[in-house]
């Protein structure tokens, strides 16, 4: 049967915001591009009511077949067709609360609860409310029509054409039609909306519910800038006339690139300035960078399958953090790449549960926390390993070729490697392959030969495990010098060996100079980690290369090459950090250590801890001060949290200190917000818990919402944990159930609680949007199941074989949990 492709969908649909339906009709305009008898469309959860044909202007009814295991609507054609052909269906939904498809988002206002309704298709959910060709290569135009109520408001992707009373209680809504577009980037909404709005040479909209647009301020300054930079750098102006930033209660993701049209979390879009830390701030912003990067990068060139989703998520993770960087160089945005996005993807991509960037066959890819760490994180770091191996000025010149030879249309990873290559003279193409076709990564193992450096690679995996892959590795190599000289050095590694020659008075090296690299390191000469260890404590390497050196050690901590003790004795060099990159870092593995082998080595770990996050808040200082680093004021919020919870008596004291006058009423920074509720959770009663409660249910903030949701976690002592436990399932939202739970799986003193929970808890957390689960179940095996590994085990093959449900998550879930009984066994 030839392939069919769509040209043009013409779609009217009419919803009911009081019964939740809604009626659609859709033309589609097609081609054939050889003669067919029959034409497969994806529908899902849509009872279709009628199909016919269109020839010489008259309808004819045509036979259809739903099939919905592979939700597919298959239209038989009354004779065989080549060229143009046009069908026609009409169908009803229902417009349902899972966060996918076209579904209800509530909002209060005063105390009367109202609904917006809107979209949400990607990755594939646009069958859900129309009949369509759900493909991100099918692309085609879009004409929208809506039926609505005269009072409401409707939003899509292009400017409104046109409205007509159609009578005194209904309106009809029709809309630009459409740049040619791939189906999941279609939105629509329908409600009650305020707009905040800009115009220049694009009309910039932020839309909320009523009563919050003023909170868009800030983020429409951001989303000028944001175009301004995007426009002049990939040299492309932005191709529609106006652009929407739209905050949704209710949203399963963080935000959605439709294009013209972005859909956004509250707190990811709204700035309030009472409640919205500088973490916030810049969350919102590097979000919103990334979401407008995506109007270019998937949605201007789209990629030519699912394999390919890498190229849009990738660019838009990295951009997202280069666009903040140009406009606050002074933000230090990239120490949280390097520890938001790299450090994650290596601890992800360590596994053996795994694959590549560019998922091979053409597999449909579902986001979630397996996979996002792989597409947007380990692809965002390998851009940023590419730019600066070929340079800036290349870097930039080949996504200039890239996007104007492939704009509105679809594209490979090859065709960027072609246009890098292009533009640098450098084989990309080759040196690429290696990062993208296969999973995982390589550790680089050097030894110090008199005059010589000897570098081996293979693979890097937590557990054991054989495999004979080899990668082509850009190398970066700092050498200190007994004259205090430095000097840097680079090479390939191609093969699975290689020598790099040394000059004369050599005393240390750091490989992965400047964390550009996608490798762990392990220096089989303790005599060079030594004087490294020296570097560290003087401060004389730069954070990115103090973070590295720490990150690579615990990472072979949770492989079994080296001991926790050794570890935790390197610490001590960091005595003098006040850097947001390495103390972040050693805080997240000082948790992990804390949570898995506690049990033997909890004080010592609280020891090291609370040395490092006290000495590292005397420096910084516990309160925030207006004119210091953003990141600094990023830092505190973890370490005073951290600190007390490794029971530093001055952290607990001033926290609270701090908590009490919230209990007063009074106002505190938002910059410490987050941290001084969890310590008044960790040192808290019931009376404690009522606050959070009155709060949770009063606030009009999301940002402060999050955080009285992660306090909730905090809890220490057993029958707090469960009223806690009892209080997320009958009380949160359902957007925000894996928030507290989250933060519960890190809990100390609620680990014994959380399997069990779980386990009798399973039918409520299966009625979650399938990501959130999928958080929940992430969070909680690892650690959770731990002295219990074999029960857990057991549980989850029979519960994969039987329900199918999240089963590469569990997976996933089953071997850190594996990982992490190994490293409690090397340990104890």
């Amino acid at each position: 049967m030839s392939l069919v492709n769509p040209v043009n969908y013409k779609i009217r649909i009419e919803p009911d915001l009081q019964r939740f339906k809604f009626w659609g009709k859709v033309e589609i305009l097609a081609e054939a591009k050889g003669p067919t008898k029959e034409i497969r469309l994806n529908v899902l959860s849509l009872a279709v009511l009628r199909c016919s044909v269109s020839e010489d202007g008259v309808n004819k009814e045509a036979r259809f077949l739903v099939d919905p295991q592979k939700e597919e609507l298959v239209i038989f054609l009354p004779h065989e067709v080549s060229g143009l052909v046009s069908v026609l269906i009409d169908y009803a939904g229902e417009i349902s609360d899972n966060m996918a498809g076209f579904y209800k988002s509530k909002y209060v206002l005063g105390r009367k609860e109202s609904y917006i309704a809107v979209t949400q298709f990607q990755e594939s959910d646009a069958r859900r409310a129309f009949p369509c060709f759900d493909h991100p290569s099918r692309k085609a135009t879009f004409d929208l029509e809506l039926v609505i109520p005269a009072e409401l408001v409707a939003i899509s992707n292009q400017p409104v054409l046109k409205e007509e009373n159609l009578n005194e209680q209904r309106k009809l809504v029709k809309f630009v039609q459409t740049p040619k577009m791939s189906t999941y980037l279609l939105f629509f909404a329908v409600g009650m909306f305020e707009f905040m709005e800009k115009t220049n040479k694009t009309l910039l909209r932020v839309a909320t519910t009523p009563g919050k647009v003023k909170q868009g301020t800030f983020s429409l300054d951001f989303a000028r800038k944001c175009l301004d930079f995007c426009e002049q750098y990939y040299g492309i102006k932005y191709p529609l006339p106006k652009l929407d930033l739209i905050a949704i209660a209710d949203f399963a993701a963080g935000a959605m690139e439709n294009w013209g049209a972005i859909t956004f979390r509250e707190n990811l879009v709204l700035h309030d300035p009472d409640t919205t830390s500088r973490a916030g701030e810049e969350r919102i912003c590097t979000v919103i960078a990334h979401e407008i990067i995506h109007q270019w990068f998937g949605n201007l060139v789209t990629p030519a399958d699912w394999k390919f989703l890498w190229l849009n998520e990738s660019f838009a993770t990295y951009f997202g953090y280069r666009l903040a960087d140009h406009y606050y160089p002074d933000w230090d945005v990239w120490g949280r790449f390097l520890y938001t996005e790299t450090e994650t993807a290596l601890d992800r991509d360590a596994l053996w549960e795994n694959f590549p960037i560019e998922i091979p066959g053409g597999e449909h890819v579902v986001i979630n926390v397996s996979t996002a760490p792989i597409i947007y994180s380990k692809g965002g770091s390998l851009l940023r390993a590419i730019e600066g191996y070929i340079g800036e000025e290349n870097f930039k010149e080949g996504l200039r070729r890239y996007l104007k030879e492939y704009e509105y249309a679809c594209a490979s990873s090859h065709d960027l490697w072609e246009a890098f290559g292009q533009a640098s003279d450098i084989p990309v193409s080759n040196i690429m392959k290696s990062w993208v076709e296969q999973p995982g990564f390589p550790i680089v193992e050097v030894e110090r030969d008199s005059n010589q450096l000897i570098l081996k690679q293979e693979r890097f995996t937590y557990l054991p495990g054989k495999s004979a892959q080899k990668w082509r590795i850009p190398i970066s190599v700092r050498i200190f010098f007994d004259n205090g000289g430095v000097k840097t050095l680079k090479a390939l590694l191609e093969k699975g060996s290689m020598a790099i020659e040394l000059e004369p008075g050599v005393t240390a090296y750091k490989i992965n100079h400047a964390a550009r690299g996608f490798y762990i390191v392990k220096y089989a000469d303790r005599e060079n980690l030594e004087q490294l260890a020296g570097l560290v404590k003087q401060k004389s390497l730069s954070p990115e290369d103090r973070w590295g050196i720490q990150r690579d050690l615990y990472a072979l901590v949770k492989r079994g090459d080296i001991s926790l003790d050794y570890y935790l004795s390197f610490l001590n060099n960091y005595s003098k950090e006040n850097d947001f990159l390495p103390l972040m870092s050693i805080a997240t593995n000082l948790h992990h250590a804390y949570l898995v082998v506690g049990e033997a080595k909890g004080e010592r770990i609280e020891a090291v801890g609370r040395k490092i996050f006290e000495n590292a808040l005397s420096l910084i200082g516990c309160e925030p001060k207006p004119e210091e680093k953003r990141s600094i004021s990023m830092l505190r919020d973890e370490l005073l949290w951290m600190a007390a919870m490794f029971g530093s008596k001055e952290a607990q004291n001033f926290g609270e200190a701090k908590f009490s006058a919230l209990l007063k009423g009074e106002k505190i920074a938002p910059d410490i917000t987050k941290s001084i509720m969890k310590i008044g959770a960790f040192y808290g009663n019931e009376r404690t818990f009522e606050w959070f409660d009155e709060k949770l249910r009063s606030s009009q903030s999301e940002h402060e919402r999050i955080n009285i949701l992660e306090a909730l976690g905090c809890f220490p002592e057993k029958g707090l944990i469960e009223r806690a436990q009892q209080y997320v399932l009958d009380n949160v939202p359902e957007r925000n159930k894996f928030v507290p739970v989250r933060i519960m799986a890190g809990n100390r003193g609620a680990v014994p609680l959380m399997w069990e929970w779980y386990v009798n808890s399973i039918s409520r957390f299966e009625q979650l949007h399938p990501v959130h689960y999928e958080r929940v179940v992430a969070a909680i095996v690892p650690v959770c199941g731990l002295g219990k590994e074999e029960e857990v085990r057991e549980f989850i093959t029979q519960y994969i074989e039987e329900k199918g449900k999240a089963k590469q998550v569990l997976k996933l879930s089953l071997e850190r949990l594996e990982v992490n009984s190994l490293m409690r066994k090397n340990n104890k």
